[in-house]
């Protein structure tokens, strides 16, 4: 049987799970600390956050260490997947050209990210059967 992927995290746990993304394995105080520095967050509530997404899955708490430390069960890229294939099955019927091309008039994309576009698109036309 396919393994099911977690719950979309929600904007709160995606800033959780970024923190971890960056860091690696930290403690409560520690993601605490991190989300505080851009926004007053309580502790009480990113611990309570924490325990929710270790329910769902989404973080592995390691219990063998005091204070228990938290990862992320998905790398970064996995989760952006998630998250842009549920946005394209929603408001975009699927079709990823709709979603590209509203993504890059919404903002502008620096040299280097279009070059990387280019790359991506070269190598998907050069795969492609004739």
């Amino acid at each position: 049987m396919a393994k099911k992927p977690n719950p979309l995290p929600t904007e709160s746990e995606l800033r959780i799970l970024e923190v971890l993304w960056e860091h690696g394995a930290c403690t409560v105080r520690e993601v605490h600390e991190a989300l505080s520095r851009s926004r007053r967050t309580g502790h009480t509530t990113v611990l309570k956050l924490m325990q929710i997404m270790a329910e769902k899955g989404s973080v592995i708490v390691d219990r063998s260490t005091r204070p228990q430390t938290y990862r992320a069960t998905e790398p970064q890229s996995r989760t952006q997947r998630h998250l842009v294939g549920d946005l394209l099955d929603r408001a975009f019927s699927g079709s990823p050209g709709p979603l590209v091309l509203q993504a890059l008039s919404a903002k502008r994309a620096t040299p280097d990210e279009l070059r990387q576009i280019r790359e991506l698109l070269d190598r998907i036309e050069k795969e492609r059967p004739e």
